[in-house]
């Protein structure tokens, strides 16, 4: 029976801090500039509160300036962007973060715009999307997940795909279409499929990478899976556990995992695979914002 790698992301995302709070620490020694990182709520959302307070903790910790504004959740449309246009002339701040969702008075595309692209560490404005559609990645900030997704996969894999097959289940705009580019990128032959393609067990079976970005608990099965396929899931999924006791839930991702490690090469969990990456992620795309700022020559990650 064949055992998968199981890809540790809070290691890699550790490595990804470690490299990030050296950098940080270089340019405010060298130029006096120090990281700033803006998180914008709206509302009292729980789950969001919580990705909010891990990133601004995380920010802290890089050593960044740490701002986090709160707006409550029938903020106007106006107030928000008010906001935004003040922290993009803000010297201080190199990353923007306006926490999704939004409400639904709220024009969301309208808002991701306004932020300056310079700015833009969740790599959603247009500048960023073209940039990297147009293969210019050094430019361009890449959303997070992937970003860290990809980073995973080039350490089982190496930097060149060459000559592998590639599949992504899903086609948002936020991970599924820039996990293609980047897999594009490094020379891999890509497949995008989604809900609507057809006998989708039967294109996920050709993929020597298997990114999973659906958002349904499990849907990737075993069966699925390729012999010695590298399998990156960036689903994240609560789901009922009896088991557990009453009431209780689970995290799973969008890949059953127990039936998929038994024929992959290497796989992420759920905990602990994609979901670390994302946020140091962040922070990488923030310090790089702060060295272009201050004209010094960003790291790469």
């Amino acid at each position: 029976m064949n055992e998968a790698i199981r890809i540790d992301g809070k290691r890699a995302a550790a490595g990804i801090i470690e490299k990030v709070k050296a950098a940080a620490q270089r340019l405010t020694k060298d130029t006096g500039l120090v990281p700033g990182l803006a998180v914008v709520i709206l509302g009292e959302d729980p789950a969001s509160q919580v990705y909010v307070g891990s990133k601004a903790r995380m920010a802290e910790e890089c050593g960044f300036h740490s701002v986090k504004h709160v707006l409550p959740a029938d903020a106007e449309e106006d107030e928000l962007l008010a906001l935004v246009a003040e922290l993009n002339g803000d010297p201080a701040i190199h990353g923007i973060l306006v926490q999704l969702p939004l409400p639904a008075q709220i024009d969301t595309a309208k808002v991701i715009q306004a932020i300056s692209a310079e700015k833009d560490v969740d790599g959603f404005h247009l500048v960023n999307v073209g940039l990297l559609g147009t293969g210019a990645i050094d430019r361009a900030f890449v959303p997070c997940t992937p970003a860290g997704s990809m980073i995973l996969v080039r350490q089982v894999l190496g930097d060149d795909l060459s000559g592998r097959t590639a599949v992504v289940v899903g086609r948002s705009n936020i991970v599924g279409k820039p996990m293609a580019q980047l897999l594009l990128a490094a020379n891999a032959t890509v497949t995008i499929a989604h809900s609507r393609t057809k006998d989708l067990a039967a294109v996920c079976r050709t993929a020597d990478i298997l990114v999973a970005a659906v958002g349904r608990p499990e849907m990737i099965r075993g069966d699925w899976v390729k012999d010695g396929a590298v399998v990156i899931d960036v689903g994240i999924n609560r789901i009922e556990a009896p088991e557990k006791g009453e009431g209780k839930t689970r995290l799973v991702g969008d890949v059953a995992y127990d039936e998929c490690a038994e024929r992959a090469s290497a796989i992420t969990p759920v905990p602990g695979g994609v979901g670390p990456m994302t946020i140091a992620m962040l922070m990488a795309n923030t310090v790089v914002s702060a060295h272009r700022a201050a004209g010094a020559e960003a790291p790469g990650f």
